[in-house]
């Protein structure tokens, strides 16, 4: 008797309902959950509108990278003004930010007083901070004018949204954004200019094609087994399923997507981050996920880099959060709820 159950149990009619109901499940699940997790729905007037220079006298605003009839031109973006931005998303980073600027500051100035054609920008993002991080990043303004400025968010959005917010009131050819914490090597920027260099068909810093759609990330996949001998075992297995999640829902193509040191040709960043839904941790696999899916070459390079106390991710729920997300961003591209046009 049990097994003729077992075996009738085991049909094939049965096992295609049972994966039907499961698959039912799932989907439903993800639906659920889509429903559940809102998200940010901005539009292109929101971008096109003038952002002010905190604290600047006499005022200023910043420059737009978006053109603002890109219909009539065919061109998606301003031209650029300048050789570099470097944009620095900063929440409550008082205390670290000062190292950062001061290296980074230093291989900026010895750039660009080697060469002429080098010429920069830093803008600091304030993301919502109550520490006087802003008021930081003005005191340093005095020290470098004309060069570091700050954009202040009245409201906080992530780390995502400070990057995209500063992305879009940049003047440079090609766009850095670097993380407050210092925690890359500012001079490998070096490795990632070169090889955007070669991606866009240059041979030098003077020949760059900012209207090449070319990205390089900064990456720390060749410290991971240090980075495995030094966490926790339960940390270690919160990072390989992230890992494994990252690759099998999102990028593919890239081994570290959250290192905090990427750059981007103008062009390729007028078409992204105005499509950028996601504003939290989770961003940078958004962003690749996009170019994976536009095909635009994406460069990978090795950098320095170093454990900094102070980080604002927990570990446990930040995790959590981005493994959700990047879920999220392969099943809502996947069923049309999110669109990888341009917003209206």
């Amino acid at each position: 008797m049990l097994e003729f159950l077992s075996l009738d149990l085991f049909s094939l009619p049965n096992l295609c309902i049972f994966g039907f109901l499961l698959s039912s499940i799932a989907v439903s699940s993800l639906f659920t959950l889509s429903y559940a997790t809102p998200w940010v729905r901005r539009r292109r007037s929101e971008y096109l509108k003038p952002e002010k220079v905190y604290r600047s006298s006499p005022e200023q605003t910043f420059p737009k990278l978006l053109a603002e009839d890109s219909g009539k031109s065919h061109k998606r973006h301003t031209n650029g003004e300048i050789y570099l931005s470097v944009i620095i998303p900063a929440m409550n980073e008082k205390e670290r930010l000062p190292i950062m600027l001061d290296e980074c500051c230093k291989y900026l100035q010895s750039r660009s007083k080697s060469s002429q054609d080098f010429t920069y920008e830093i803008i600091i993002v304030d993301d919502g901070s109550s520490d006087g991080t802003a008021d930081l990043g003005v005191t340093y303004g005095l020290q470098y004018p004309k060069t570091i400025k700050v954009l202040k968010l009245e409201q906080n959005r992530g780390k995502g949204g400070a990057v995209k917010a500063g992305v879009l009131n940049c003047a440079g050819k090609l766009i850095l954004f670097a993380d407050a914490d210092g925690a890359t090597q500012f001079e490998d920027f070096e490795n990632l200019e070169k090889e955007i260099i070669r991606s866009t068909g240059g041979s030098s810093s003077k020949e760059i094609d900012e209207s090449f759609p070319a990205v390089v990330v900064g990456s720390r996949a060749h410290l991971e087994a240090q980075s495995v001998a030094e966490r926790s075992f339960f940390r270690t297995i919160l990072m390989h399923g992230f890992h494994s999640l990252v690759y099998l829902f999102a990028v593919r193509s890239v081994k570290d997507t959250q290192c905090g040191f990427k750059l981007f040709t103008r062009a390729i960043a007028a078409r992204l981050f105005p499509v950028l839904h996601v504003e939290r941790w989770a961003f940078d696999v958004e962003l690749l996920y996009l170019c994976e899916k536009w095909r635009v070459p994406v460069g990978e390079v090795c950098v320095r880099w170093k454990e900094i106390d102070g980080s604002k991710i927990t570990p446990i729920w930040s995790w959590l959060q981005m493994g959700r997300d990047l879920v999220l961003i392969w099943f809502r591209y996947t069923v049309g709820i999110w669109s990888d046009e341009q917003p209206k």
